[in-house]
């Protein structure tokens, strides 16, 4: 078992826990019959019937798909609704070996057909179902800056990397950590757009004067102070690492050209069919899946630069131009190939800042008003053509919102909000501690259409919309019903369960924005975005790294 990673500069503290009633409670995994049928007798779980459309519940299909196409797997409700264990991810001497208070940054959360895979400090971590040990581990050279949900169609996908500082100096082969036969793609020559690149100059670190060796006190030197030594700058996030999730093989790497600017949360990578894409601010850059040849890049100094892209099913990319009051923003459809625009929408001015929250079909959220401060004011959607189509207004405390506080990434941060087929999904604020509701709404006229109501059984809110249904997480409202993965019909209205389970107390809160929960071939895993050991009961000093449910 590996001893896991080094702390890393991007661990940020996670916030103060939910309440008091979160930290007592334990809750145990609803792993068997028994236990579902009492949990369908309490709490008004009898709503639903075991054998409801039972013709229609069946394990997860995938569509027909190439390799390099972006995973799209369409869930149906398990045969089961009753959640069995499938994978117990616990660093159990995580507090003994970091001390009480120390925390490491997980980003990412990925899982296949048979394989769970975590990004946790500067490591890759894969579990294959039905254990807790770990298959492999994968050293990526150096702390993770940011990572994208996709994952191919034959379970491959991304991850940019801060390289360790002691390795910065090393030549390019020790820089990319390359096994035999593994390609380092920074060297290649591919098809590019926008002013040439002028290769890497610049990107390894330089000492300072203050860190020559200085010399003794001599004659004419007494009484004179030495300068304390300036520290290094960061190295910037300039490695991207392509992965196979199933062996934790990295299949190629790749330098980024002219990314002395790159660094997290500001930069962001994400994929769409065959094409991995990179932005920090000040470039970006396209590869190919195949063997990671670069494609294009934009690297000149500019007046509008890219601020980052959405991936999936199309590559949308956030222009962002001047500063201040003056800074305004574009949105372009972009061939993933090439780099050119195939459309732009221009964003009204006023605006302090924009998020993509889907590339197809293209939804855009909007933060207006003065300051820095305050969130998403509405959700604008666009046509195939890039032409305004609605505006989804967000008054401020109606709905919850957390685009703008991502601890990893840029752009592409919404987590509460889901968009599939002709609608979109947001979750109400709390009303009360325990209760609120989901409003779907039509993307051509901006108008709700229906509201599920949570009625008091727990918190939700929409993780994706799959098949024609909408996915939602609902944590337990009382501490005795399970928390639950539940399936919304937008046409009746109806809900379902997809699977039941409970959450371990040492997981910490499941919030968007504070824990990942991946729905993938009929199975829930939920993993928290940072590990803290625990400060009290039977896992006192261990860390929670990821929980998987499948039907029983």
């Amino acid at each position: 078992m590996s001893q896991g990673p080094p702390r890393s500069q991007f661990t940020q503290s996670v916030l103060a826990e939910d309440s008091a009633r979160r930290q007592r409670r334990t809750r145990l995994l609803a792993g068997t019959a028994g236990l579902l049928a009492l949990v369908l007798c309490t709490g008004g779980w009898m709503l639903w019937s075991a054998t409801d459309d039972e013709a229609d519940a069946q394990d997860a299909k995938a569509v027909q798909q190439a390799p390099d196409d972006i995973r799209d797997t369409v869930e149906n409700v398990p045969r089961s609704p009753a959640g069995r264990l499938i994978v117990d991810y616990r660093e159990k001497e995580f507090g003994k070996r970091r001390g009480a208070d120390a925390s490491v940054p997980a980003p990412g959360t990925w899982a296949t057909d048979r394989t769970l895979v975590r990004g946790v400090g500067d490591q890759l971590k894969g579990f294959t179902f039905g254990t807790s040990e770990e298959a492999w581990s994968t050293d990526l050279g150096g702390p993770i800056c940011d990572t994208t949900r996709h994952v191919t169609a034959d379970g491959r996908t991304a991850v940019l990397v801060q390289e360790r500082a002691e390795d910065g100096d090393k030549g390019d082969d020790e820089k990319s950590g390359k096994s035999k036969g593994e390609k380092d793609s920074d060297e290649k020559k591919g098809k590019k757009s926008g002013k040439p690149d002028k290769g890497d100059k610049g990107d390894k670190g330089k000492k300072s004067k203050g860190d020559k060796k200085g010399k003794g006190k001599g004659k004419g030197e007494r009484g004179k102070k030495r300068k304390p030594a300036r520290p290094e700058p960061p190295a910037p996030c300039d490695r991207l690492v392509f992965v196979d999730l199933d062996t934790g093989e990295k299949l190629w790497q790749a330098k980024l050209p002219e990314a002395r600017t790159a660094f997290a949360p500001n930069t962001n990578v994400t994929m769409v069919r065959g094409t991995v894409t990179v932005a920090w601010g000040d470039g970006s850059v396209a590869y190919d899946m195949a063997g990671g040849e670069r494609l294009w890049a934009s690297t000149s100094a500019s007046a509008c630069g890219d601020a980052g892209f959405a991936g999936g099913r199309a590559l949308l990319a956030l222009r962002r131009c001047g500063d201040g009051d003056d800074r305004t923003y574009r949105v372009q459809k972009v061939d993933p190939r090439t780099g050119d625009p195939e459309w732009t929408y221009k964003v009204d001015r006023g605006i302090r800042n924009v998020y993509l929250v889907s590339s197809e079909p293209a939804v855009i959220a909007v933060a207006a008003g003065d300051g820095d401060d305050g969130g998403v004011t509405g959700l604008i959607t666009l046509d195939d053509r890039g032409a305004y189509r609605s505006t989804v207004d967000m008054p401020e405390g109606r709905y919850m919102e957390d685009c703008s506080v991502p601890l990893f990434g840029t752009v592409e941060t919404c987590h509460s909000v889901a968009v599939g087929g002709d609608q979109l999904f947001l979750a109400t604020a709390r009303k009360g501690s325990d209760a609120n509701g989901i409003v779907s709404f039509d993307l051509t006229t901006g108008k709700a259409v229906r509201t599920f109501d949570s009625r008091g059984r727990g918190v939700m809110y929409p993780l994706e919309v799959s098949g024609g249904k909408l996915l939602a997480f609902r944590g337990s409202g009382n501490g005795v019903d399970p928390d639950a993965v539940v399936s919304l019909d937008p046409e009746t209205g109806k809900e379902r369960p997809f699977l039941l389970f409970g959450v371990p107390e040492g997981a910490g809160p499941v919030e968007p924005g504070r824990a990942d929960v991946v729905v993938e071939g009929g199975r829930v895993f939920i993993a928290p975005k940072e590990l803290r050991a625990a400060r009290e009961g039977d896992e006192e000093g261990a860390a929670y790294g990821a929980l998987g449910i499948e039907g029983a």
